[in-house]
């Protein structure tokens, strides 16, 4: 591992007074910019200080087992975040036994104290001419992202956890436009990209952040943050496969602080690309019991003109919620034909602790009021086998949290979401739906394993349980 010390951009010195190296271990201090390629390996100790750019057509690559803590600082200004420019990569190469963390040096550790990993690509978005900055941050060249290059690589992200983040975002953050960067902020990251077996877990607010881009996904676990846990804005139009979303108890930053989130822009305008996750095997769970009626949170909440395509999952344990359109997105979706819209919703799994609302439609036009939908509840649940008017959704409303058969949930120890024989979770999936895309009718998933269970676990493929990597604390 060779870092250039010498450099007044990149230092790196002992700084035992703030803080104490493992035994062996040097700390060494990441801060200013990174403009060489470089390597940082378990064999030190490192903490970051403030804003660092990775800059230039560089690469910082990360081994196996190491450990980034993060100096929490007291002013705003001086919360650390890593951001990868566009150009640049980073090389995650984390394992389950060993993965890489970045964590808060705060004695007692807190969201919010640093911003979190800002990865920038030269993907599309739908901002103006295409790219955008990160939200939260001064507008400058180091924080442009986007652009027409939608198989663009940023390198790779394995067996990566990121906690304590969303350190931009204020108490009452603005509702109606993109949140400031939070967790693992994607801003236009092209396909070429790797991200794989990433945590991101008692973040202040956003878990994982999409802007824009096309990065697919797969093996994701958002835990435990305070606003949502996975934030589709801009444009994004990537595919996750294999995902989590955990909330065990109800949000103190937010009343809605929902499993997904999805916006187009602010103005709910036609402005292309459309934001359109596509998702498959998803578990959302949230809190259970114990939100409070005013509490607005959704297991799905899509708004803002979004398209979306989301099969085969599992949306659980929301009092008040669990898929929620807004005045901007449900008449397309509902009273419209698939080929107008562009989205699905099919072979999903539905639950709301209040049976009433586990099918949602916010009324408002100011504010968010929510009331169970009949419309929205039929257009789901309907069947058949032809495509026609959406028909063929197959999703499922349970009304019973326990008929899931999860291994364990709420209990004091590590979540496992397990299903067990004879659990909904085993009924039929597809992935063969197809959608029209503006010229002609295309299949969403079709680039995505064929599994037959809905949600992001199995019996045989343990991949979320309680691991070096996966932590619950």
């Amino acid at each position: 591992m060779a870092l250039l010390c010498a450099s007044a951009l990149f230092s790196c010195k002992k700084d035992q007074a703030e803080f104490i190296p493992g035994p062996g271990k040097q700390a060494l201090i990441l801060s200013g910019e990174i403009t060489s390629n470089t390597t940082l390996s378990p064999d030190n100790e490192y903490v970051l200080k403030g804003r660092v750019f990775v800059k230039g057509n560089v690469t910082l690559t990360i081994q196996p087992g190491t450990t980034v803590w993060v100096d929490p600082a007291e002013k705003m200004e001086d919360k650390g975040a890593l951001i990868i420019g566009r150009g640049a990569k980073i090389d995650v190469k984390g394992t389950n036994e060993n993965p890489v963390v970045f964590t808060s040096a705060a004695e007692n550790k807190a969201p919010g104290d640093w911003v979190g990993l800002i990865v920038l690509g030269k993907a599309a978005t739908n901002g103006l001419g295409g790219v955008m900055h990160i939200a939260g941050m001064e507008e400058t060249p180091d924080t442009e992202f986007g652009g027409t290059v939608d198989d663009d690589n940023s390198g790779s992200l394995k067996y990566l956890r990121l906690e304590y983040t969303g350190a931009l975002n204020p108490e009452n953050e603005e509702e109606w436009a993109i949140d400031y960067a939070s967790g693992l902020m994607l801003g236009g990251v092209g396909s070429g990209t790797t991200l794989e077996n990433v945590m991101v877990k008692h973040s202040r607010d956003d878990g994982f952040q999409f802007v824009g881009g096309t990065v697919k996904g797969k093996y994701l676990i958002a835990y435990d943050n305070g606003d949502d846990n996975f934030d589709f804005d801009r444009g994004y139009t990537g595919q996750l496969q294999f995902v989590i979303s955990y909330r065990p108890s109800a949000s103190k930053a937010g009343i809605r602080a929902n499993g997904v989130e999805s916006l187009n822009d602010k103005d709910a305008t036609a402005i292309l690309p459309y934001t359109h996750p596509v998702i498959s095997n998803m578990t959302i769970i949230g809190p259970g019991e114990n939100q409070p009626e005013s509490d607005q949170s959704q297991g799905v909440y899509i708004r803002k003109n979004t398209r979306f395509s989301i099969q085969n999952s599992i949306i659980a344990g929301y009092s008040y919620g669990g898929l929620m359109l807004c005045p901007k997105t449900r008449p397309y979706v509902v009273d419209n034909a698939a080929d107008i819209i562009g989205s699905e919703f099919r072979y999903n799994l539905v639950h709301a602790d209040n049976a009433p609302w586990a099918f949602n439609y916010d009324s408002g036009p100011t504010g968010v009021v929510i009331n169970p939908d009949a419309d929205v509840a039929k257009w789901a649940v309907q069947t058949g086998s032809t495509f026609d008017k959406a028909k063929l959704n197959n999703n499922d409303h349970i009304t019973d949290f326990s008929k899931f058969m999860f291994v364990s949930v709420y209990g004091s120890e590590a979540p496992d979401f397990t299903p067990a024989a004879g659990s909904p979770a085993f009924k039929a999936t597809n992935f063969t739906s197809r959608v029209f895309n503006g010229t002609e009718r295309v299949q969403s998933f079709k680039d995505m394993e064929r599994v037959n269970f809905r949600g992001a676990v199995d019996i045989d493929r343990p991949w979320a349980k309680a691991s070096a990597w996966a932590n619950w604390d």
